[in-house]
């Protein structure tokens, strides 16, 4: 069996995988272009997704099986794949401590003016007039109640937060106060201080909230997506902040990527933008081939059961 991975890994991961599967030949590529060539022979492909386009898998004859080492696989062929059998599995999971992290940390920058202390200090500026707020016992929103979304509550619980949840089912789940379906979303968002965005990008969430969405937020609300960058328009966003329908928006993911130089973002001292990062992570490759690997052992064993199949119909 050919493992081919077109994802970079570092020495000591090569060295595990090698040393923990010695029937497997693995080839490790840096990227596409260095992967390419070995196509045709791949059982297994190991990607971050976004690379492997419909020509590319059409060579890919022999696969069988697509490992995505992130959460998100909407950029992969997915009609194609679905027409083929091919299974899918990603690392939906190994983000959840990094950005629910994030969440919090971002929601005290805002509240506690963190970005005026800094202009304060880079001024030399004694500036103790400075408002402040807390986010404690605040009411938190979350669009989405999988991993990312249950961990955001969680910490949303050590702040004494009200935590309010949408999902496609309305399933209960853990550290939520209440969970609700995506049919109830207006009904709840003026409850809301913060609402936060972790869903995934599907044609279901494309383009979900809408101008209308805002207006229904309280003018004191924060925003924060941190899941996919076509959740809203750009200009919708833009819209709100600049009639001040909510007081201030955080952005990790944009409809285009990188954001252009000349957006109207940059500009707007009500929106806190960065690049793509809230999932970062040291432990991040660590975690995403332990579930390659528990997978793998599954895969070699003819035991279908695998951890985070995607359904490519849905897109999740």
């Amino acid at each position: 069996m050919v493992i081919l991975f077109t994802a970079k890994l570092s020495e000591k991961h090569k060295e595990k995988l090698v040393a923990l599967y010695s029937e497997v030949e693995f080839i490790f590529a840096n990227d596409i272009q260095e992967a390419e060539k070995h196509l045709d022979k791949a059982e297994v492909v190991v990607t971050y997704g976004a690379d492997l386009d419909e020509e590319k898998l059409s060579r890919a004859t022999n696969l069988k099986w697509i490992m995505v080492l992130s959460a998100g696989v909407d950029q992969l062929p997915l009609k194609q794949i679905e027409e083929r059998g091919i299974v899918v599995t990603n690392s939906s999971g190994i983000h959840k401590v990094q950005m629910a992290e994030y969440t919090i940390s971002m929601l005290l920058q805002v509240y506690r003016q963190e970005q005026t202390f800094f202009e304060s200090q880079k001024n030399h500026h004694w500036n103790n007039s400075v408002k402040i707020k807390e986010i404690s016992e605040q009411t938190m929103l979350v669009l989405g109640t999988g991993a990312i979304g249950e961990e955001i509550a969680r910490l949303g619980k050590a702040f004494r937060m009200k935590t309010i949840g949408i999902s496609r089912s309305g399933n209960k789940v853990d550290y939520f106060d209440e969970v609700h379906k995506l049919d109830k979303l207006m009904e709840v968002l003026p409850q809301a201080d913060f609402v936060v965005s972790v869903l995934p990008g599907t044609k279901e969430t494309q383009y979900l909230l809408n101008k209308e969405h805002f207006k229904q937020m309280r003018n004191s609300a924060v925003f924060v997506n941190i899941g996919r960058g076509n959740l809203v328009k750009s200009e919708d966003i833009l819209y709100a902040i600049q009639q001040e329908e909510i007081a201030h928006v955080i952005l990790d993911v944009f409809e285009q990527e990188p954001l252009p130089e000349d957006h109207p973002f940059w500009n707007e001292p009500n929106i806190t933008m960065t690049p793509h990062i809230s999932g970062n992570s040291p432990k991040y490759m660590t975690r995403a081939l332990a579930i390659f690997e528990e997978n793998l052992n599954k895969y070699m064993n003819g035991d279908t059961n695998y951890i985070n199949t995607i359904d490519p119909s849905r897109g999740y």
